[in-house]
């Protein structure tokens, strides 16, 4: 595939679906260098204050309103295909899209995010573009929005995933179970004694991460910090703010009145070490988080999922041993509490996403770059 170019497109629509097309990224890189790339947001061809304000009110909807996104998601779950709606999705940034493709002229088109998936899949059935199209589900979830007859090739996260497509019509044949691709460095076995004492950590003590996600969406993430802190929990905290500099400033006094270690980081690019060097993780339930804590066997607790993919995220990693989920504050106090007290349990569920499939970016890549030799096959034939 060398010289043959590809095109990735992802939507900032939540960090996850940006960080499921860098790890594809990589790990075609890794095998073929020469490779050209594209990466694209979905939304540079939207109408800037049209993106602007349904990306806003994405992210308010999932801080201050989740009950709303749930409903919203759950209501859209069966839309059919050809509904108004789904039309009116698949038609978004459409011309500017398709001049943008026909510019870089692809021999391979990835989306990680539904409705670029719907909007391709279309032009594909349409024939209006000719192109393989793989889409990448970035949950351990089932929405009819990633339901498209269109795509030769899914890439997903579980066995259920891959079933539950099938079950909805989808060619088994074009089902890939890869696991959520994670960046390539997750996968690297670091030293967690000589991370420790570069934080200045103590290896021997408990360790938790505490993730707000990108933009600061786990609930109530400062009472979270609080509470282990006011009940003198016996363990170091590490605490991810992601942008939400107003998280961040709430907690500075905290962390300068607080007995435990705590360190206090802003947005991160070395999320792997501070999962090396972690035993447990309070988290949002987003499907690259989850992929990759799983890639480092951390065990998790996940603070109030938000209903839809988030509670179906929380309920997979239940299901697997390797998370448990708390309602409420009494029931995390709870559980971290119960846990410390017996860390075996905490050993217990590492070494249950230590028995998961070992599924990569890697594996990933490999389907990808086999469904351009296919194409390519045929069009020689052809």
């Amino acid at each position: 595939m060398s010289n043959s170019r590809v095109l990735v497109i992802s939507a900032a629509f939540g960090a996850g679906h940006i960080r499921a097309a860098e790890a594809v990224i990589e790990a075609i890189w890794a095998k073929r260098p020469n490779t050209e790339i594209y990466h694209a947001d979905f939304g540079a061809f939207l109408n800037k204050a049209f993106h602007l304000v349904i990306k806003t009110a994405y992210i308010d909807m999932i801080k201050y309103t989740p009950k709303l996104w749930g409903e919203f998601y759950y209501r859209t779950s069966d839309i059919p295909s050809d509904s108004l709606f789904q039309r009116f999705l698949n038609g978004l940034g459409r011309q500017e899209f398709i001049s943008y493709i026909h510019s870089v002229q692809p021999d391979l088109i990835v989306c990680t995010y539904p409705t670029i998936a719907g909007v391709l899949a279309q032009l594909k059935e349409k024939r209006l573009l000719t192109v393989p199209l793989a889409a990448v589900v970035t949950d351990y979830a089932i929405h009819n929005q990633w339901v498209h007859q269109g795509v030769d090739l899914y890439l997903v996260g579980s066995q259920e995933v891959a079933d539950g497509l099938a079950q909805r019509g989808i060619d088994p044949g074009c089902l890939k179970v890869t696991g959520i691709p994670v960046s390539p460095k997750f996968e690297i076995k670091l030293d967690r004694e000589e991370l420790a004492g570069k934080f200045g950590l103590d290896p021997d003590q408990p360790t938790i991460l505490v993730m707000g996600g990108a933009y600061g969406v786990l609930d109530n993430a400062a009472g979270i910090c609080r509470l282990i802190m006011q009940n003198k929990l016996p363990v170091q905290l590490l605490i991810v703010c992601g942008r939400d500099k107003r998280l961040y400033s709430t907690l500075e006094p905290l962390v300068r009145k607080a007995e435990n270690r705590v360190l206090l980081f802003e947005f991160v690019e070395n999320v792997e070490e501070l999962m090396t060097v972690s035993d447990l993780m309070i988290t949002k339930a987003g499907g690259l988080t989850v992929s990759e804590a799983l890639t480092k066997q951390l065990p998790m607790v996940i603070y109030k999922p938000i209903p839809g993919q988030e509670k179906a995220n929380s309920e997979f990693l239940r299901r697997v041993g390797t998370g448990k989920i708390a309602a409420t504050e009494g029931e995390l106090l709870q559980i971290l509490t119960h846990l410390l007290e017996n860390p075996e349990e905490i050993k217990v569920m590492s070494h249950a996403a230590a028995k998961l499939p070992r599924r990569t970016a890697e594996t990933a890549a490999d389907y990808l770059l086999e469904l351009f030799r296919q194409r390519n096959r045929v069009r020689k034939v052809g």
